[in-house]
């Protein structure tokens, strides 16, 4: 039986209702950056991360992607591109529920951090060698203008190179494994409901968030949520207290988590 990706149940309906409209708008309040996407160009994004991670490192349903990356629209992309392939994101750490244990090893013993690929920022290769061991791991730069890591260590796949020739367009995964953590695609779902409720979201929220996405947790209540109401989000990086009101009223913000 077919299931559906954290992707399709949450990104699948603005692509249905809203195509065009706008899906996230990143701001970097330190570099003067913004950059929006539309849920039709998020979808194309997230469909050639899938491809890439799919085609060119092995990934597909079981596989366990170590993210550690910012709050940013390319994360974004990556985490639903990973989803439609059906493989699972660690971030934060690793496996949170279905018999983990608290300091990282499951039921069994085994140590539930690794992955089998990583995706980060130059800062942090360090720490994606160590959550993959011989794993893949590819580099974002985050440059607006896509331009490559600078000084790349040999056997590193650079995103900004390596995702461009990849197609925008993906056959989902059908069977896809467990989501975000260890919890599967209903769980994660559910749990995006439940904090747009918490957090008062209504339909078709346009939400401003200067809120970080470091833990599991971060990424459900902060990016997930937002699109379990049809939303839309307004990230901000580096937030300059003098800009957000007037940013508020520009982008007819409805909502505001912090």
């Amino acid at each position: 039986m077919c299931e559906l990706t954290v992707t399709a149940a949450l990104l699948g309906p603005l692509l249905d209702s809203d195509p065009a409209g706008p899906s996230i708008t990143y701001y970097d309040d330190a570099t003067g950056e913004r950059i929006e996407l539309s849920a039709v160009t998020l979808a194309n994004w997230a469909a050639k991360t899938g491809n890439l991670l799919r085609d060119e490192l092995g990934a597909g349903p079981g596989s366990r992607v170590a993210v550690l990356l910012p709050a940013h629209w390319q994360t974004a992309a990556v985490l639903f591109g990973l989803w439609w392939i059906g493989a699972e994101a660690l971030v934060g750490g690793g496996a949170d529920s279905d018999g983990a244990d608290s300091d990282g090893a499951d039921s069994d013993g085994a140590d539930s951090d690794r992955a089998d690929i990583a995706l980060c920022t130059a800062q942090r290769i360090d720490e994606a060698d160590a959550a993959v061991g011989t794993g893949e791991i590819a580099v974002l730069s985050l440059d607006p203008f896509g331009k490559p890591v600078a000084d790349l260590p040999v056997g590193l796949t650079d995103y900004a190179t390596a995702v461009r020739v990849h197609g925008d367009q993906i056959v989902p995964e059908r069977g896809p494994g467990p989501a975000l953590n260890g919890r599967s695609v209903d769980e994660v779902v559910a749990a995006a409901a439940r904090a747009a409720t918490a957090a008062g979201l209504q339909p078709k929220d346009r939400v401003l968030s200067t809120a970080g996405w470091a833990t599991a947790d971060d990424v459900t209540t902060h990016l997930l949520a937002v699109y379990a109401v049809g939303g839309s989000l307004v990230q901000v990086a580096h937030p300059d207290p003098a800009v957000l009101e007037r940013r508020r009223t520009m982008e007819k913000v409805t909502r505001t988590l912090e």
